[in-house]
């Protein structure tokens, strides 16, 4: 009796043991994982165009067998793909068109719905089942584009105004793209839906094309592009013989400021590094500083020509192409990209429209080097000076003295160097310093502007 009572509990005991088991077996084991499979679908915040295809995202740790997606509409129910798969899958990217004629639906809305079954054993071997539905505001209608007036002609290197009229209920994003996928931004003005951007062809390129580019949150693109006629100009190209003496002397004394010529002993090497790494950095901080363009509205944008330097000659041009040689040997090469003005040592430097500063201090090659920001993304830039009288944020009016002439920096002797940038890129400062130019290429496109948005 007593063995049988033993062999009742043994048995009962292995039975607990067996279900214990296969519970912690079922629980922790891959075959049984709980994880319902993560469905992502693109909502294009919630619109679509019933063009471009929706990108759809299936993951499960266990693998997805199979998913379905339909569309939902005042129609009915329409199946647009149900796929079984015979090697799940762990994770999947699906790419779901309309259904054909769906272009012609008259739905205002339409919702898309996700199934998807993983390959688990749980749920009594029935797996895990996710359900997503997304509802999409349909939107088949570009935005509309209207250029109101521009220039008439960009020159090579040189700048154009456009003005423009953008409308679109959803509209999500407006610019202008160069040949060169340069994206110029555009600033609100005058009016609602109204915009004026200026652009530069910049000087180590070819060609130049401006397209206006508006996309709405459905997807849908307008293209339009600025009609410029493209006027060419030759630069100078400059071969200059690099002596031993300006290697010895200028290039040396500049290496021991420079953290990138730091160890470095062959004259030839250092001059190298200093014109092109040294040079692309400080480049890069000036382009950090004048890519920035204003957001608010604006009604009028006043300019005045500019010339810094009073009685100052010109003793560099913008756009010269210098190649440097030594002993007949192509060392380096760099594009001048302002003109350098040169007077009397020391001399004031006297900005003719206020602006305020956004950067004042060292800037390696360009040495002390104030930058001002005069609204629609233009700036200008002083460079070599020998003192500044202006900290970053400061609000400067017309005609204030900013600086004295120097030569901080990669400079031979004292002189300005003055650098004008629209959105980040170097452009002919001689158009700013021309009356005439200013006048048919900025206010007067500006003023005819404003007389056709208020007959519309």
């Amino acid at each position: 009796m007593r063995k049988k009572n033993n062999s009742s509990s043994f048995m009962t005991l292995l039975i607990m043991v067996l279900i214990i088991g296969g519970s912690l077996y079922v629980y922790f084991s891959p075959t049984f994982e709980r994880n319902k499979p993560v469905i992502i679908l693109e909502n294009n915040n919630g619109y679509w165009n019933l063009k471009s295809p929706l990108q759809l995202k299936i993951k499960d740790d266990s693998g997805v067998k199979a998913y379905k997606v339909m569309i939902k509409s005042e129609s009915g129910t329409t199946t647009l793909v149900n796929e079984q798969l015979l090697i799940p899958k762990k994770s999947l990217t699906i790419s779901i068109k309309p259904p054909r004629g769906a272009y012609t639906m008259k739905d205002k809305t339409i919702s898309i719905i996700v199934q998807a079954k993983d390959v688990s054993k749980w749920n009594f071997f029935k797996g895990n089942k996710s359900v997503v539905a997304c509802k999409f505001i349909i939107d088949k209608k570009r935005p509309q584009v209207n250029i109101i007036d521009n220039s008439y002609k960009i020159s090579h290197g040189g700048s154009a105004l456009v003005i423009f009229q953008a409308k679109d209920a959803n509209l999500k994003s407006l610019y202008i793209e160069s040949n060169d996928k340069k994206h110029f931004q555009v600033e609100p003005f005058y009016k609602k839906g109204y915009y004026i951007a200026l652009l530069a062809w910049p000087v180590q390129s070819k060609n130049f094309r401006a397209t206006i580019i508006a996309t709405d949150k459905a997807g849908n693109i307008t293209r339009s592009y600025v009609p410029l006629y493209l006027k060419d100009r030759q630069y100078k190209l400059s071969k200059i013989k690099l002596s031993d003496k300006f290697l010895k002397g200028k290039i040396a004394n500049l290496a021991e400021d420079f953290e990138a010529t730091q160890g470095v002993t062959n004259p030839l090497e250092q001059f190298k590094i200093i014109n092109e790494k040294v040079r692309e950095k400080d480049n890069a901080l000036i382009h950090k500083y004048t890519s920035v363009v204003p957001k608010e509205m604006i009604s009028s944008f006043k300019i005045h020509r500019m010339y810094p330097l009073t009685n100052g000659a010109v003793v560099a041009h913008f756009g010269d192409h210098r190649k440097y040689y030594y002993h007949g040997k192509f060392i380096s090469e760099a594009y001048h990209l302002g003109i350098d003005l040169a007077s009397y040592a020391m001399a004031p430097i006297k900005t003719q429209n206020g602006g305020k500063v956004v950067f004042a201090g060292f800037n390696g090659i360009y040495g002390n080097n104030p930058i001002i920001s005069h609204g629609l993304g233009l700036y200008t830039i002083y460079g070599h000076c020998s003192s500044l009288d202006v900290t970053v944020g400061d609000e400067v009016a017309p005609n204030t003295v900013i600086a004295k002439t120097g030569k901080t920096g990669y400079a031979m002797g004292d002189h300005l160097h003055f650098g004008v940038l629209v959105q980040g890129i170097e452009v002919r400062p001689q158009e700013w310093m021309d009356r005439g130019w200013i006048k048919t290429n900025i206010s007067d496109i500006i003023k005819r502007a404003k007389k056709i948005i208020n007959r519309q």
